[in-house]
């Protein structure tokens, strides 16, 4: 795991990243509005740690991770990974830069081509990216099955032929081919039975340590996530809600739609959990393609206020580490801060470090 002791440097950047998906209509196809998949996001990943991105289904969690890696084309806003800017980057660039950042798809089924054996899965980013000859590539190749725990034997088989625990390991031998530097972990375990999860989150956790690996890990399993990350931030309709330490989050959220979230996880403490009090949300999400004025969560917040209806809250840090998204925590902090000099308070800097 992430040592906060060592001195940290930031492999992934993010800023002010937007991913919108037009909507058009008619049959001329012309743009009639925009889906805001990813609406102004920033944050900071630090090397060696992981940060897990929870969140409903459909908030935008996989569509911020494959933007962050090219996947997507972003409509707008910076990301650097390992110091280079790569949201504008052209083709040239971007393959480049394609050993540094991997990703483990969330459906292992569906992210292997059926029609190739583990030996050429698994081979695949060595034919496309080094120039090694066939006996090094296929040295490489049964080391990296042993790395994930497979058997040597099993090269020639086919995806079919494996469990889906076993097809999530061929994906991450895979993702390791090139050594990379970050990987961004899309729910890698929503399609395993619960009993092969543990095992996959372990392997994932073992790899960090022996390779130095940073992690962004996507999950709607807020159980799992506090068990592998450093940080955690939460996300709602697009944008993030609250950043902060794993522990300080989980035993004292501030956001009430973090609250929320997590006053759904079961206890595993009969006591505990005899006592839990539920935070019912009333109404849906709101469409992604027309989002409330103001807070994304005003429609659905316990605690809105009139400001939250006409004014969106400003994601600023309002403790050591922590940053959130709310008017309740803003006019706290500006309260606190009125003896502070004007350049103190400034808060809207993308620019902030996270976690420090």
């Amino acid at each position: 795991m992430f040592d906060t002791a060592a001195p940290r440097k930031r492999l992934v950047e993010v800023r002010n990243l937007k991913m919108y998906f037009p909507i058009t209509s008619g049959i001329f196809r012309r743009k009639v509005g925009d889906v805001k998949a990813v609406d102004n996001v920033s944050f900071d990943i630090y090397e060696g740690e992981t940060l897990g991105l929870v969140g409903e289904s459909g908030c935008g969690k996989s569509t911020c991770g494959r933007a962050i890696l090219r996947l997507y084309e972003p409509t707008s806003g910076s990301i650097k990974v390992d110091g280079r800017e790569i949201a504008q980057a052209g083709f040239d660039s971007i393959r480049a830069m394609r050993p540094t950042m991997q990703m483990v798809f969330q459906d292992p089924q569906a992210s292997l081509n059926p029609r190739m054996t583990v030996a050429a899965i698994i081979g695949e980013p060595l034919d496309e990216h080094t120039k090694l000859s066939k006996a090094e590539k296929l040295g490489r190749i049964y080391d990296l099955m042993d790395a994930v725990g497979l058997n040597r034997n099993f090269a020639n088989r086919y995806p079919h032929e494996f469990s889906g625990g076993q097809r999530q390991r061929i994906g991450i031998a895979r993702a390791l081919a090139l050594h990379p530097k970050f990987i961004v972990c899309d729910e890698p375990i929503a399609a395993l039975d619960v009993s092969i999860q543990a095992q996959v989150v372990n392997l994932l956790e073992e790899l960090q340590d022996r390779l130095g690996l940073t992690y962004l890990f996507i999950s709607h399993d807020l159980s799992m996530v506090r068990h592998i990350a450093d940080r955690v931030a939460v996300m709602y309709l697009g944008q993030i809600a609250e950043l902060a330490k794993r522990d300080e989050l989980y035993t004292k959220p501030l956001h009430p739609y973090t609250q929320a979230l997590l006053s759904a996880v079961p206890e595993p403490d009969p006591q505990h959990e005899a006592t839990r009090r539920r935070i019912i949300l009333k109404g849906d999400v709101p469409s992604p393609a027309n989002p409330p004025l103001g807070c994304n969560f005003c429609t659905r917040c316990p605690k809105v206020m009139p400001v939250c209806r006409e004014v969106e809250p400003e994601f600023r840090e309002v403790e050591p580490g922590r940053f959130v998204a709310c008017h309740l925590h803003s006019e706290q902090q500006e309260t606190a801060g009125q003896t502070e000099a004007p350049e103190a308070k400034s808060t809207k800097d993308p620019r902030i470090q996270q976690g420090e």
